[in-house]
């Protein structure tokens, strides 16, 4: 019995630092173009949920800080891009919990 909680209590604390990490991120727009619609899904969703800039847009030039922490306790996260020409940038596999700013150039 000491042993299971032992082994139970090295895994709490083993995973409450990746649950406790901070998954802001600077998305910054630097490509002469707006980003009219920017989505990030964890890679474990099957949809790009919501835009979640909503009503707003990126300017070219500008940057949004944007909490991933949608609970699940992802890090990899996956971004999609839109801009007013009409392209489209998507980047899979992000590591929220490694990096404080991603840049579109």
């Amino acid at each position: 019995m000491i042993r299971l909680t032992l082994a139970l209590s090295l895994s709490l604390t083993t995973a409450l630092p990746a649950l406790a990490l901070d998954r802001r991120v600077t998305i910054v727009n630097n490509t002469g173009y707006t980003i009219v619609r920017f989505f990030g899904s964890n890679t474990g969703s099957k949809s790009w949920e919501e835009d979640i800039l909503g009503e707003d847009v990126l300017p070219s030039g500008s940057s949004v800080v944007i909490n991933f922490d949608d609970a699940t306790g992802y890090c990899m996260f996956d971004f999609r891009a839109e801009f007013e020409d009409g392209d489209v940038l998507e980047r899979a596999g992000v590591n929220i919990c490694e990096i404080a700013t991603f840049t579109y150039e």
